[in-house]
């Protein structure tokens, strides 16, 4: 059975970013395992047609792993896959990777002060675990009746059939969130007919997006300072809209004006605009971005429905209203189970019952890092760590190097463990929940994947990325204990091993 330091379980961006700051504090005793034959998270697996980022390209992107040849300033899904591939290499990161090795269980062994953990190829222990796998992993495929009669293609957008072939078939697109207004566009051009079934629809702004000049590239790659400059200007012109999330005010009067005026100069037809016009406050769900979404959905071979799909059969699908529509293929932009964390229900802490029991539903972490009950677990983009404006990869970095402190924290004091004091959980998350309850993503009017079961948010984090950056630079050992286990040697590397 193999031993080592550290597991990383996920090999997107979260994965990576682990990786390389261990590299970078020296530490190379670390495994990466990905379930998928390749890295690339979010990015390897949602190939649909017209997939990008809406976050900008500079600021998108590892800080110790800048690109100065991105094609757009809004990246394209294959030029983000083909970094993270790059990345990999160029952070040395490539002989860490186990791929397709899935987690299957690891168990908490107290005694021994290690994680046991059992793959899809094989056992190990390590001291350290690093659950990498992110909330946008298991697509949400509505259950539905006669789902199994419909004799026709029928799959999520993260799970996208490179073999469909769009073109004189009659297409089902069910979702208007941010995959939908991607693929949607595409499919319009493609399709004899496409229709896009709303439930909800989504406040939308103009993409500003364009295409990077070749001079820019290269003075990127010349002068790596002007790319660092661009990457401070987007972080900060976003955290310029935490104010309006958080508070409302005369900045999102502005930005909901804006998007009014995009609808209305987008879309002429003034019963489609009624039906294309939000009834919730603008933030309360993500703000998407689109110069495409109005003049396709305008288009003579697009129609909205604006009642929801209650049932497929042989052809076609039945929306609510009791219309049948004919249809080829049916492309479900759903979104993903956001609720627990993948791995949630593999994972069994000191007290023998796995995370999704501790949780019952209600998903909570210490800076979304730690969780008691679970010694040397941590995890990436865990619970309200999620952003409605920012970068993910900026709060991704500032938990990995808080959690490469918390591995030195355990170091310094020759211990074996580190487990969060379970009032600090409590006091966190009372914290948090309190002042999200003031904010347009909990007040705002609208039904999204931000709230769970019982209305908290257990998504996003409440105020300035910034306050985060500053709250986990470093481990503050009052909210945790040291754990030794007696018995065991630390040798002067820190690392300790069992007495024979």
């Amino acid at each position: 059975m193999t031993d080592v330091r550290t597991v990383i379980v996920g090999a997107g961006f979260a994965g990576i970013a682990m990786g390389e700051r261990l590299r970078r504090g020296g530490d190379e005793d670390f495994t990466i395992l990905e379930r998928a034959p390749r890295v690339g998270g979010v990015w390897r697996d949602n190939t649909y047609p017209g997939c990008a980022c809406d976050v900008p390209s500079d600021l998108y992107s590892l800080s110790r792993a800048p690109n100065p040849d991105w094609s757009r300033s809004y990246s394209p899904q294959a030029e983000i896959f083909a970094y993270l591939e790059a990345a990999v290499d160029r952070l040395g990161l490539r002989a860490h990777l186990r791929l397709e090795t899935e987690l299957l269980e690891a168990t908490w062994d107290g005694a021994a002060a290690r994680w046991r953990i059992r793959t899809s190829t094989g056992e190990l222990t390590a001291q350290f675990l690093v659950s990498a796998t992110g909330p946008l992993t298991e697509p949400v495929v509505p259950q539905l009746p006669g789902a199994e009669d419909f004799d026709g293609p029928a799959f999520h957008s993260a799970r996208w059939d490179a073999n469909f072939d769009a073109r004189g078939r009659r297409v089902a697109v069910v979702g208007t969130g941010a995959s939908a207004i991607q693929v949607v566009p595409v499919l319009q051009r493609e399709a004899a007919h496409v229709v896009v079934v709303q439930r909800t629809p989504p406040w939308v702004l103009p993409h500003p997006g364009h295409e990077v000049s070749e001079r820019r590239r290269r003075l990127n790659r010349r002068w790596p300072l002007v790319q660092r400059i661009a990457r401070a200007r987007a972080y900060w012109s976003r955290e310029l809209l935490v104010p309006g999330f958080t508070r409302g005010g005369a900045s999102m009067r502005l930005v909901e004006r804006m998007a009014r005026r995009h609808l209305a100069q987008g879309v002429r037809d003034p019963e489609l605009r009624r039906a294309l016009t939000p009834s919730y406050r603008i933030g309360c769900k993500r703000i998407l971005l689109s110069n495409e979404w109005y003049p396709a959905l305008q288009a003579p071979n697009v129609r909205v429905v604006t009642s929801a799909l209650s049932e497929l059969r042989p052809g076609a699908i039945v929306t609510g209203d009791g219309a049948v529509h004919e249809v080829d293929a049916v492309v479900y932009a759903t979104g993903f189970d956001v609720a627990e964390m993948p791995l949630a229900s593999r994972v069994r802490g000191a007290a023998g019952e796995t995370l999704a029991q501790a949780w019952a539903g209600r998903p909570r972490a210490y800076l979304g890092t730690t969780v008691a009950g679970f010694p040397n677990l941590f995890l990436l983009v865990g619970p309200n760590t999620g952003l409605g404006h920012n970068s993910m990869v900026f709060m991704i970095e500032a938990q990995a190097r808080y959690v490469a402190d918390a591995m030195r924290q355990v170091d310094r004091a020759s211990a074996d463990a580190i487990a969060l004091r379970p009032e600090r959980e409590t006091a966190w998350n009372e914290a948090l929940q309190a002042r999200l309850a003031r904010t347009v993503w909990n007040s705002g009017g609208c039904s999204s994947w931000y709230l769970d079961a019982h209305g908290d948010n257990r998504a996003l984090w409440p105020t300035f990325t910034w306050r985060f950056w500053l709250r986990t630079r470093r481990v503050r050992l009052a909210d945790y204990r040291l754990e030794s286990v007696e018995g065991r040697i630390k040798p002067a590397g820190g690392r300790p091993m069992v007495a024979s």
